[in-house]
């Protein structure tokens, strides 16, 4: 290919990306996330949640780089809930939608970055998706900043605010499929080996969940699934079909595992690639509930905001800049990339799970872990054992158990804890047994390093032991 060649099919992208198209299915994604993500917020803070997962917190495990990002006081993390019901509410309405957007994903992210025990691939996704609705116009229809702003209605929007979110949901499905494919997902049927049996009491389906094949039919089934749902969901042919599979697959791991709104978070966005029609009906729906809800009082009727009624709206162009795009292209280069740095690592990133996380790699693995801590005053040679439960709630001591970025870190921890109490340049080992997929447990680490000594990094972990096929 010349460079005249590269030159021209760069200017076609361009110019396929930034072709005008309705603006219905970007407001209905706008919806449906802010009403799910509100619903979450306040459903987090009636669980009693911000108490448990934050307010009695003694210590907090943090991401690499952002040790900065600390809990607040108790005022401070009700009001930062607060502001993001308040963000998720104003994305709703898209009043003030801008900054909403700003907010929810600033006050989300944050909240997100307090504890790493807490890490989840949906909390991920969000933070991602509220950070790409900062920068598309999904306030420019059916929104109070329309209504207030009559010259931002456009019932038109550039392909590439719609497209950015159907590809991102294509990656988070396609690279959860790919990671299903290894040996102990499709051939050992593990760890859906280990989980299903123990759902068997659930309606209609308990009775097959108990049956030998099962595991082996859910392993392939998810596989195929995740790998080539987003293909189905393009194709108008295969589209209800796809999406069925979408509600039954998500109605199905939401009853039998504890992910929380996830399942209801990826029914929602997979709208993104239903027909203009669709999200027309939808916008049609949702304005004559307004008109219900305000009474059929005609006199404000100028709120009504139906894509359908041909209403002679101001069309302004929504220009793009190349920039804007080069900016979008390296994004995505990141998110098509980033999941892959596992394989830059020597160890079997399930067990030392080095480049695991933020790879789409969704309920893969069971695991457990038990770990002991021990701690050395250096001068007099004493060295008495730690009770976790006073430092770390149960799901903390739990997670931290089998994640040895997590060990590490508590280790120094306790290293400065007991330094404070009088205890002369501290070591602290521990003796860390974890089990990976039902297989027998094993030593995580070499139980008489000091694990002060160490230095977390994005390098390998070579104190980790490797993992040990039975």
């Amino acid at each position: 290919m010349s460079f005249s060649d590269f030159k021209n099919n760069k200017t076609a992208w361009f110019s396929y990306l930034n072709q005008a198209v309705s603006i219905a299915p970007l407001v209905v994604f706008r919806i449906i996330f802010g009403v799910l993500m509100l619903g979450s917020t306040i459903r987090f803070w009636c669980l009693g949640w911000i108490e448990d997962h934050f307010l009695q917190a003694k210590f907090t495990f943090k991401y690499y780089g952002f040790e900065w990002v600390q809990l607040l006081s108790p005022f401070g993390m009700y009001a930062l809930h607060s502001l993001m019901a308040l963000a998720a509410l104003g994305i709703i309405l898209g009043f003030w939608y801008r900054l909403s957007a700003i907010l929810f994903f600033l006050t989300f992210t944050y909240i997100e970055l307090i504890d790493l025990t807490y890490y989840l691939n949906h909390y991920y996704f969000v933070s991602i998706v509220a950070l790409l609705l900062i920068f598309v116009p999904a306030n420019r229809y059916f929104s109070v900043d329309a209504y207030l702003k009559p010259v931002l209605k456009t019932d038109t929007t550039p392909l590439w605010t719609i497209f950015i979110f159907q590809f991102q949901l294509g990656i988070v499905y396609t690279f959860a499929g790919l990671a299903k494919i290894n040996y102990d997902w499709l051939v050992n049927a593990l760890p859906l080996k280990i989980w299903l049996p123990a759902n068997d009491y659930l309606p209609v389906v308990g009775w097959f969940l108990k049956q030998k094949i099962t595991p082996y039919v859910f392993s392939w089934v998810g596989m195929l699934y995740d790998t080539t749902i987003v293909f189905f969901l393009i194709n108008p042919k295969t589209r209800l079909l796809a999406y069925v599979s979408v509600v039954i697959f998500h109605v199905l791991t939401g009853l039998m595992f504890q992910i929380g709104v996830f399942p209801l978070v990826m029914m929602g966005a997979t709208w993104i690639f239903f027909s203009t029609e669709f999200h027309q009906k939808v916008i049609d729906f949702l304005d004559k509930m307004i008109e219900i809800l305000r009474g059929g009082n005609r006199e404000i009727s100028d709120f009504r905001f139906k894509i359908s009624e041909k209403i002679h709206l101001s069309k302004p162009q929504i220009q793009t800049s190349k920039l804007t795009l080069v900016l979008l292209s390296a994004f995505f280069i990141f998110q098509l990339l980033f999941p892959w740095r596992y394989v830059l690592y020597p160890n079997n990133h399930y067990w030392s799970e080095e480049g695991y996380r933020f790879g789409w790699r969704v309920m893969l693995m069971e695991k457990a872990g038990t770990a002991t801590f021990y701690v050395k005053d250096t001068q007099t040679g004493r060295e008495g054992m730690v009770d976790n439960s006073d430092f770390l709630c149960a799901h903390q001591e739990k997670q931290m158990a089998m994640q040895p970025d997590m060990i590490l870190q508590f280790a120094h921890f306790l290293k400065n804890h007991y330094q404070k109490q009088g205890v002369a340049d501290p070591s602290v080992r521990a003796e860390v047994f974890v089990t990976l997929n039902g297989k027998p447990s094993q030593l995580l680490i070499d139980s008489t390093l000091d694990l002060t000594k160490i230095k977390d990094s994005w390098r390998a972990k070579t104190w980790i032991s490797p993992y040990q096929k039975f």
